[in-house]
């Protein structure tokens, strides 16, 4: 059993309250309780809908699955990310009928790059150039041995998993998804979704206080955008309302994996909470309490990469003069997650934890000569240990 569901049976009700004071210096006590679960009703229906944030993790998961069939071309790839309503780009009809892309929400947030168009271009790239570089460097040589300098196949020890790299040992597809979880995932729930200037953006702070729904839906603009937040997590749960994680291969795999590490273990149900009690906050229309809550989620949240980049840099270590492939993978989920660090963001702050600039040092540390194939243990150590100082935790709490 996973032991998530099992902790949110032994969940109390949270009981929050916040004090604020009016223009006339009056205190307004304002009480929030948080359900147990993320259900919200009105008139007897639920208020919450995040299909649009299924939708694109679903995609998400099948573009990805592309990246590992060879027979996949440049042409297909590149029109799976950037889909169009009605084409085929997809094996589910559903997926296809949608006007979602995951394209158009790549470094698309409104507190960090509504205003930076030119880093946003830059990031979406990137994305471009390693479904590129997928087809024409590593897919042309799927048969090849891959060496030093050279793209191919090789394969862990004792008859393992066969890995396709670049020709400085990286796999592509992995620093693909890994970097969707920044660059999509966290972009969107930390700096778009949870943000007060999409939250209370043109009048969505009166119509939330005189509970103005929007247009044929059972929710308030205000309620929805926090929902969206919530999908971009949760979305491909069987039942979101009481999630068990695992459910991607995005956020919500890498949060199961921090809840069976003792020393992160906190952490999903901490989100879980935030979530729940801010959404309760929107209803209560209680501000302070929704603000402090995203506050929460984005110092929690900002940590998913950060602890898995550290973990799979010091798995990349252990193995890299006995096992190359099993490095490399490793080394090229590290990367992925060392790309994410620039989405993160620090609590009460407009700023990551990591910024652009830090991230681009290091992975040009790992990319420098040829690659994986030159990388040193030190130079692995060093930026493991500069990560982890970053969010406040130890090389060796993320190792384990």
């Amino acid at each position: 059993m996973k032991k998530f569901s099992l902790n949110l049976l032994l969940i109390v009700s949270v009981i929050f309250q916040s004090c604020s004071t009016d223009d006339d210096g009056v205190n307004d006590v304002n009480q929030v309780t948080a359900p147990n679960t993320y259900s919200f009703l009105r008139n007897g229906k639920s208020t919450v809908n995040f299909e649009g944030q299924t939708t694109r993790i679903k995609m998400a998961e099948e573009l990805v699955s592309s990246l590992k069939d060879n027979s996949s071309t440049e042409i297909k790839l590149d029109a799976m990310f950037a889909h169009v309503q009605g084409e085929n780009d997809f094996n589910d009809d559903n997926l296809n009928l949608s006007n979602k892309s995951i394209r158009s929400k790549i470094a698309a947030s409104a507190d960090y790059f509504s205003a930076n168009t030119t880093t946003s271009n830059a990031i979406k790239a990137d994305f471009d150039n390693w479904i590129a570089s997928q087809a024409s460097e590593v897919f042309i040589n799927w048969n090849t041995t891959a060496s030093a300098g050279q793209a191919g196949q090789i394969q862990q020890a004792g008859g393992g998993s066969i890995r396709y790299i670049n020709n400085k040992g990286l796999e592509l597809n992995q620093a693909f998804a890994k970097g969707l979880i920044g660059a999509l995932m966290m972009d969107q729930i930390l700096n778009n979704y949870l943000s007060p200037k999409v939250l209370d953006k043109g009048s969505n702070l009166p119509n939330n206080d005189n509970g103005v729904l929007e247009v044929n839906q059972e929710f308030t603009a205000m309620e929805h955008k926090w929902d969206e937040a919530y999908g971009y997590l949760y979305g491909n749960e069987t039942d979101p309302e009481v999630p068990q994680l695992d459910a991607d291969q995005f956020l919500s795999e890498y949060l199961y994996k921090l809840e069976g590490d003792p020393d992160f273990s906190e952490i999903p149900v901490t989100i879980y909470n935030a979530f729940k009690l801010g959404r309760a906050a929107i209803v209560a229309k209680s501000y302070t309490v929704r603000d402090e809550q995203a506050e929460i989620i984005r110092e929690n949240l900002s940590k998913i990469p950060a602890v898995r980049a550290v973990y799979y840099l010091q798995a990349g270590k252990t193995n890299l003069e006995s096992d190359k492939a099993t490095a490399f993978h490793a080394l090229s989920e590290a990367y992925g997650f060392i790309y994410s660090l620039q989405f993160s963001r620090m609590p009460n702050s407009t700023i990551p934890y990591v910024t652009k600039t830090e991230v681009d040092g290091y992975l040009a540390q790992l990319m420098e000569g040829n690659g994986f194939w030159d990388v040193t243990p030190e130079t692995l150590d060093s930026i493991s240990a500069s990560i982890a100082a970053e969010f406040g935790f130890t090389t060796a709490q993320a190792a384990n």
